[in-house]
């Protein structure tokens, strides 16, 4: 026995890629609802616009939803608009793929100095010079969710070493993982920091001025994680008197001001929060609300529920 239900999505797109999915035997209607009132009184999944749900988040609750389901993996902040009782899916086994490419693709950008390869290019200067690589480099990688999987899988064939740190220590993929209480005797080995931990108040700068300090001289910091993990001021101090690299892709505060130091401090590589924008995205959210379209038609539970289940 299957229920009929109603899905909202933000965008055209989505919707014809989500219909495009469904199983034609099920009764499920797709609807557009990007912004203003709803466009129906009751519409079981609500799927807010990607990185920008806060408002349809508290606008959800007057229909009544029996399911939001993110377009991004993490939901910091979302508890507190999310509507009392409804569940929040996050987007797990969308983003990873894109997001472990970028932070290896930050990695080696930074590692063969490719900004100042472009530099050069752009000013017809033939300039060969040394740089690390990542063949022999110790990373130490903060989490060890999907993303950090990703990246994982990806770096195996760069003959470099991995360390993995998260919450609680275990053996897992047949990489050990250490416990985040191992952190302070693993920085100073660290050539390498990247960080792929959750946002929320338990990594709130966990990396402050005393971890940069535990990192040894020129080691390089990669952040796919949460700016918030990092503490800015300590971040800029170290970075401005050459003692370590970045190259993050997420920052505290975000969107980065035009007028913070970071944008224009030596051995920094910025992208702007892009981890998960590719063409991968499209057709992997589609497929995730089609799916959970089709369980709720069908009685089953969600999968990704992170919150109010």
């Amino acid at each position: 026995m299957t229920e009929s239900l109603t899905v909202s999505v933000p965008t055209e797109k989505l919707a014809a890629d989500v219909r495009e999915r469904l199983d034609p035997s099920l009764d499920i209607e797709v609807v557009l609802w990007a912004d203003g009132a709803p466009p129906r009184e009751r519409i079981d999944i609500v799927v807010p616009p990607y990185m920008k749900q806060g408002a349809m988040l508290r606008a959800s609750a007057d229909v009544g939803p029996r399911l939001i389901q993110g377009q991004a993996i993490g939901y910091d902040g979302v508890a507190d608009v999310l509507p009392a009782g409804v569940p929040y899916a996050n987007a797990t086994s969308v983003h990873e793929a894109a997001t472990a490419e970028l932070a290896v693709g930050l990695m080696i950008a930074a590692q063969r100095e490719l900004p100042r390869v472009v530099r050069n290019q752009d000013r017809r200067t033939w300039d060969n010079f040394w740089t690390s690589g990542l063949a022999d480099r110790r990373i130490v990688m903060l989490g060890y969710g999907g993303v950090a999987k990703g990246i994982a899988a990806r770096l195996s064939g760069f003959e470099a070493e991995l360390v993995a740190v998260a919450s609680r220590a275990r053996e897992e993929d047949g990489i050990r993982v250490h416990a985040i209480g191992d952190l302070a005797d693993l920085l100073p080995t660290a050539e390498i920091l990247v960080n792929v931990l959750p946002g929320g108040p338990e990594t709130r700068r966990l990396i402050d001025d005393a971890a940069l300090s535990a990192l040894p001289d020129g080691a390089l910091v990669v952040n796919v994680g949460r700016g918030s993990t990092f503490d800015t001021d300590a971040l800029v101090d170290h970075v401005s008197r050459g003692r370590i690299r970045m190259a993050s892709d997420v920052f505290d505060p975000e969107p980065l001001p035009e007028d913070h130091p970071l944008w224009t401090l030596p051995n920094t590589l910025i992208t702007p929060h892009v981890g998960g924008r590719t063409s991968a995205m499209a057709p992997r959210i589609a497929k995730l609300v089609a799916q959970q379209a089709a369980r709720l038609a069908r009685g089953e539970d969600p999968v990704n529920v992170v919150l109010g289940g």
